[in-house]
């Protein structure tokens, strides 16, 4: 097998991506890379340390104190922030209102991007995200692009954060939250969401967990020999 094979899977918020990329990574033995995490985690931090993601300056300085790592235990991925492990809080609702605007910085996503590319230049690896496909990795031997109807993905979203413990949030404020996310993502000046000329559309309101993996299964399969 090949030792840089890249599966690419990019999409909406709340599309089942990281649930479709560590399902894939476990079944063919790659690394699964949370690219969303990475974002996520930086937002934590500005929000803690009261970065203003205006200033170039104060930017560069917070990117520079920022340590990422990944630990992936049962293909479950862990992330640490500075040595701390932030998994959990890093889903929570205020980081889900400003990760769209810190990712959306050109300073950020650049530094990110290296770290992703530094990461995948030697290892069989599946990574999730956002511009995965059209810009971390142009070159990804396969790239899917998810989607799914909008109700279906917040209550997906909704039903997440119940079950780890947050029933502050209606689900009412997680559809306004996508939908802020979702045009947020896409009319950014930096690495919009959008789909790359060569990636498959995956639509996975309709469908199992079990069908998706299948579906990329054999997208991945003529890449393995």
């Amino acid at each position: 097998m090949r030792k840089n094979l890249v599966v690419a899977i990019d999409g909406y918020s709340s599309c089942g991506k990281s649930t479709l990329a560590k399902a894939l990574a476990k079944k063919l033995g790659f690394i699964y890379i949370d690219s969303g995490a990475m974002y996520r985690a930086v937002t934590l931090y500005f929000i803690r340390n009261q970065v203003n993601i205006n200033d170039p300056e104060a930017v560069k300085y917070a990117l520079a104190h920022i340590e990422l790592n990944f630990h992936s235990r049962d293909y479950q991925s862990h992330i640490t922030l500075n040595g701390e492990e932030v998994s959990e809080e890093i889903r929570l609702m205020p980081v889900s209102e400003k990760v769209s605007e810190v990712s959306a910085n050109k300073l950020v996503r650049h530094e990110m991007v290296r770290q992703q590319q530094r990461m995948g230049k030697s290892k069989n690896i599946v990574m999730d995200g956002r511009d995965i496909g059209t810009k971390v990795f142009e070159d990804a031997q396969v790239k899917l692009f998810m989607t799914a109807d909008p109700k279906i993905r917040a209550e997906r979203r909704f039903k997440e954060m119940q079950s780890k413990g947050d029933t502050s949030t209606t689900l009412e404020e997680v559809f306004e939250n996508l939908a802020h996310r979702d045009y947020a993502d896409t009319t950014r000046a930096e690495s919009p969401l959008t789909r790359a000329q060569d990636a498959i559309i995956l639509d996975n309101t309709n469908i199992t967990q079990d069908e998706q993996l299948q579906f990329a299964l054999s997208k991945v399969q003529p890449f393995l020999s």
